[in-house]
């Protein structure tokens, strides 16, 4: 059977140029922003313009332009090997809020003319603002192109197996040699979010929360906090901030290893937010060690992860993943519920 699997990203700016746009295109998605029009574009004309300075400064810092399409080309590349001796597949790449855009990849896709469509987030914990709009996107606009096939959405995978031992793999060297400098405590960081959102049933903090119990299952017994980092604007968001939790690490004088539990491409949250900017606090703070685990990219157990799924919609064709739902029933933005049987 002929199979295009389509990898899903947020996108980032390919060039300082591309900053402002990028910005843009991130903050007029009504799943980011959920104002109508033309009060949402406004908001986010006047958001990109005054975020852009700061912003190109950041991009500046990791080499002037987003690595993650790079990233995410190389796991596409990865994954369709892998797939290589399970059947014909080809493997694509569409962002929501840059290059690939959405409209584009549909485009590809049709021209490849498959029997089936997999769609495959590369957000392991789901969220109405990642993976919801993503879907949402791209269903328009097959819509618009006439991409008619079978499509077989994959929600989220918080607790596959591969994807927790991937995890598992890169935490213990580094916690390992942390152990060295004393008794280390890790911090799970993951993307933040408004609690509004949290609170009209998206279920991605508890969705994050299984991911860190499962890695935990596997470590054992060791000294852990999940935090949420890249809060932007004056709502309240879900706590505790990584920035909060790395200068109590340096009041305890622990060292900290950080592992970015909701992000498996490398990007600004992880290059600059995490490498440059918390390291920087870790220092004025006293943490005796820090050290963050890379990102899971293109590692085994990880693009197996994403090879298993890619079979299990074979398996389970009204389903978004192997399991079924996976949430709590008060979860009532749960992807199964819009994308599953």
């Amino acid at each position: 059977m002929k199979t295009a699997v389509v990898l899903f990203n947020l996108g980032g700016p390919d060039s300082l140029k591309a900053v402002k746009p990028f910005l843009f295109n991130l903050f007029n998605d009504k799943a980011i922003i959920a104002l109508p029009q033309p009060i949402r574009y406004m908001l986010a004309s006047f958001i990109a313009r005054k975020r852009t300075p700061k912003a190109k400064e950041i991009y500046d810092s990791i080499g002037g332009a987003s690595p993650l399409l790079e990233n995410t080309q190389a796991q596409a590349e990865a994954l369709e090997e892998k797939l290589a001796t399970r059947g014909e597949y080809k493997v694509f790449v569409s962002m929501r809020h840059w290059k690939p855009f959405t409209s584009a990849t549909v485009s590809e896709v049709k021209d490849y003319s498959p029997s089936r469509v997999i769609l495959l987030p590369l957000y392991p914990q789901y969220s109405t603002t990642t993976t919801r709009s993503a879907f949402d996107a791209w269903y328009k606009e097959a819509g618009k192109q006439a991409l008619t096939m079978p499509h077989h959405p994959v929600c989220c995978y918080p607790f596959d197996n591969h994807f927790i031992d991937a995890h598992v793999q890169r935490i213990q060297p580094l916690l390992s040699d942390a152990g060295k400098r004393g008794k280390p405590r890790i911090l799970f960081s993951a993307h933040g979010l408004p609690k509004k959102i949290i609170a009209k049933g998206d279920p991605y903090q508890w969705q994050v929360e299984r991911t860190v119990s499962a890695i935990l299952r596997k470590l054992g017994t060791v000294d852990s906090v999940t935090c949420y980092q890249s809060r932007v604007g004056s709502l309240e968001w879900i706590a505790p901030s990584t920035q909060e939790e790395i200068e109590r690490a340096g009041k305890d004088e622990v060292p900290v290893v950080l592992v970015p539990v909701s992000f498996v491409s490398e990007h600004v949250e992880t290059l600059a937010e995490q490498d440059i900017e918390y390291k920087a606090l870790a220092r004025r703070s006293g943490v005796p060690h820090y050290e963050r685990v890379p990102t899971l990219s293109v590692t085994d157990d990880f693009i197996e992860t994403l090879a298993w799924l890619c079979e299990g919609t074979r398996l389970y064709p009204n389903c978004t993943n192997a399991l079924g739902r996976i949430c709590p029933k008060e979860f009532k933005q749960c992807g199964y519920k819009e994308w599953g049987g």
